[in-house]
């Protein structure tokens, strides 16, 4: 198949790059940026400069291109601040730039849609010890900062679903690591001795190991169902504080510095709705059975270890 993908330069995006070239695919690969042309290129994509962000001239680059998906894995993360706003890029891409990366499928004749959506749309509560399946309650609101990153990713699998003439498909992500995601970003930190670990008990939630996620998301787009939603996670849940250690112990910075609860929430309020309020354990039974796909990395310490 030919695939046009956003977000082809990111953690799951450089990986993705080269599990669609393995199997065969060709890709058409969205950068914003010029000086990444030869980074997609040694991965065999066709570099199309274009911001998701900018409807038209999206659409302008697009023209007289053809594909037979479109698959969604933009984010901004290192251009978020410290407190989440309505406006930050990453949802603004998981909301407008849906909308116009739909577009952009109509344009480049796509009947096919895989997007980039994430757990946490379950809610970010204490879920207890129970399991999580897609057949549980998404988009649910619990009245804290997470509930933009919740209605975030309902925006881009709602869209997806009711699009005329597209099958849509979501992915729901576990929390990043490997290269280039969450987990080196917690490194940068430790290195530094910021304070990063909530004192006592942190929440617990499912990881996935970028490779993994992308090879989840060429499964989805060669067997996945449309209107269906699949969790990708890895299968051993692990809390914030046993993620932050093997995080610090795989790339040899100090110990995670431990600060009080109230600071967590001051400082970063987000994180204090993640790391503190937040438990939840994801099952990817779905995508296994009708993906035939299973993570390589088990676990964080796995897939640490291999990064």
């Amino acid at each position: 198949m030919r695939v046009l993908l956003a977000g082809a330069t990111g953690a799951i995006g450089l990986p993705l790059l080269s599990a669609l070239a393995a199997s065969g695919h060709e890709v058409i690969a969205l950068i914003r940026h010029p000086a990444k042309r030869q980074l997609v290129a040694d991965r065999g994509a066709l570099p199309v400069i274009a911001d998701v962000m900018d409807r038209d001239g999206l659409l302008r680059a697009v023209e007289g291109q053809a594909a037979d998906v479109v698959m969604h894995q933009a984010t901004a993360l290192r251009e978020a601040g410290r407190r989440l706003r309505p406006d930050d890029p990453t949802i603004a891409l998981r909301d407008r730039g849906t909308a116009h990366l739909l577009e952009a499928a109509r344009v480049v004749g796509a009947r096919r849609f895989v997007t980039q959506s994430l757990i946490t749309g379950y809610g970010y509560r204490d879920h207890g010890t129970r399991v999580l399946t897609e057949n549980d309650v998404f988009g649910l609101h619990v009245g804290n900062l997470g509930d933009l990153v919740t209605d975030s990713s309902v925006a881009t699998e709602r869209q997806v679903f009711n699009a005329d003439g597209i099958e849509g498909i979501a992915l729901r992500y576990g929390m990043f690591y490997g290269k280039n995601a969450f987990s080196d970003m917690f490194a940068d930190l430790m290195r530094k001795r910021a304070p990063v670990l909530p004192r006592g008990k942190t929440g617990t939630t499912s990881f996935i190991h970028v490779e993994d996620a992308a090879a989840a998301a060429v499964a989805a787009m060669e067997r996945g169902r449309a209107g269906e939603a699949y969790n990708i996670v890895d299968d051993q849940p692990r809390s914030w504080r046993a993620f932050l250690t093997a995080v610090a112990r795989a790339h040899g910075t100090p110990r995670p510095v431990a600060t009080p609860r109230w600071l967590i929430r001051l400082a970063v309020p987000y994180l204090g709705c993640l790391m503190i309020d937040t438990t939840m354990r994801i099952s990817h039974a779905k995508a296994t059975r009708e993906l035939g796909w299973t993570p390589v990395y088990r676990n964080l310490h796995e897939g640490l270890e291999s990064s």
